[in-house]
C-alpha cells in the first residue's frame, strides 16, 4: 500500500510539473487539482510510514538528524544533476549550435567532472576530521559555476561551456561520497543496510523530479516543446530559458549546502579507533 500511495503521489506531483506552463496555466484548476490530490496522497504516504510495522521508508533511520539531512543533499544534489544533463545538450543545441551527437560527446565534461570529484572526495575523506567540508566547498564550487554560466549563457564558446560544466560536475561529485559515508557511519551495523536504502531511494527520487522541475523552469520562460533547427550562437533571447534553468539548479545547490551545513557531523569509525591510542599516548 505504501508503494502505491508513494507512486500515486509522485505521478500526479510530475504531471503538475510537466503541464503547469505549457499545456495548462500554473493557476488553472486542472494543475492546482493535481497538486492538491498529490499533497493527499504524500499526506496519505506520510500517514501510512507513520502506522505501518514494517514502512517503506524506516522513520527510526530516518528520523537520525545525520541520515536525514544526508539524504536531503543527495536528493537536492541529484535533482540538479540529473536535471542539469538532460536540458545541458538542448541548450548546447539550440545556443550553441551543435548537432544532436556533438552535444551528447559535450555532455562527457559535466560526467566526467562528476567522477572525479567523487574520486577525489572519497579519497580525501579519511584525512579530514571534519570531512563534510569537502562537499561544503565543492557545493559552493558548482553554485558559482553555475552563476557564471547563467551570466555568459547567450554568448559562451563551447570551451567555455565545457569548463563550466566540468567545474560543475567536480563541486557536485564531493558530495556523493561523503553524504554516503556519514549516513552509514550514523547509524549501527544492523540499520545499515536499511539507511542505504533508504538514501538511494531519496536519491533517485530526486533525479525524476529535478528533470520535472527544471524542464517546468524552462517552459515557463519560454523553452519550445519541440524545435526545428538550432538557434544561432549568442541569441540571447534563446537562452533566457536556460539561464534561468542553471539559476535553479544553482539555487537547488544551494540548498543541499544548507542542508549539508546543518547536519551534525560524527567522528568517522575508523577515525576513532586511530585517535584512542594516540589520545593515551
Amino acid at each position: 500500500l505504501g508503494a502505491l500511495l508513494l507512486v500515486a503521489a509522485t505521478s500526479l506531483l510530475l504531471l503538475a510539473l510537466n503541464w503547469g506552463g505549457s499545456e495548462y496555466p500554473w493557476l488553472s484548476p486542472e494543475i492546482l487539482g493535481l497538486l492538491a490530490c498529490s499533497a493527499v496522497f504524500w499526506s496519505a504516504f506520510a500517514l501510512r510510514l507513520m502506522r505501518a510495522a514494517e514502512p517503506l521508508i524506516s522513520l527510526e533511520v530516518l528520523g537520525n538528524p545525520i541520515v536525514l539531512a544526508g539524504t536531503l543533499s543527495m536528493f537536492l544534489l541529484q535533482a540538479a544533476n540529473v536535471g542539469l544533463s538532460v536540458y545541458l545538450p538542448v541548450y548546447l543545441q539550440s545556443v550553441v549550435g551543435l548537432s544532436v551527437s556533438e552535444s551528447g560527446t559535450a555532455l562527457l565534461g559535466l560526467m566526467l567532472g562528476t567522477v572525479a570529484g567523487a574520486t577525489f572526495s572519497a579519497r580525501m575523506i579519511a584525512r579530514f576530521f571534519h570531512y563534510k567540508r569537502i562537499a561544503m566547498i565543492g557545493t559552493v564550487f558548482s553554485i558559482l559555476c553555475l552563476g557564471v554560466l547563467s551570466l555568459v549563457a547567450g554568448n559562451a564558446s563551447l570551451l567555455l561551456v565545457e569548463v563550466l560544466t566540468t567545474c560543475v560536475g567536480l563541486g557536485t561529485g564531493t558530495t556523493f561520497p561523503v553524504a554516503t559515508v556519514s549516513v552509514q557511519n550514523a547509524v549501527d551495523r544492523m540499520h545499515l543496510g536499511v539507511a542505504t536504502g533508504v538514501l538511494t531511494f531519496l536519491r533517485s527520487l530526486g533525479s525524476a523530479l529535478g528533470v520535472a522541475m527544471l524542464g517546468a523552469v524552462a517552459l515557463g520562460y519560454g523553452l519550445p516543446l519541440a524545435s526545428e533547427g538550432t538557434q544561432p550562437a549568442g541569441h540571447i533571447a534563446s537562452a533566457t530559458p536556460f539561464v534561468m534553468i542553471f539559476l535553479a539548479a544553482a539555487a537547488t545547490l544551494l540548498l543541499s549546502f544548507i542542508t549539508l551545513w546543518l547536519m551534525p557531523e560524527k567522528t568517522l569509525r575508523g577515525h576513532a579507533e586511530a585517535v584512542a591510542p594516540a589520545l593515551a599516548e
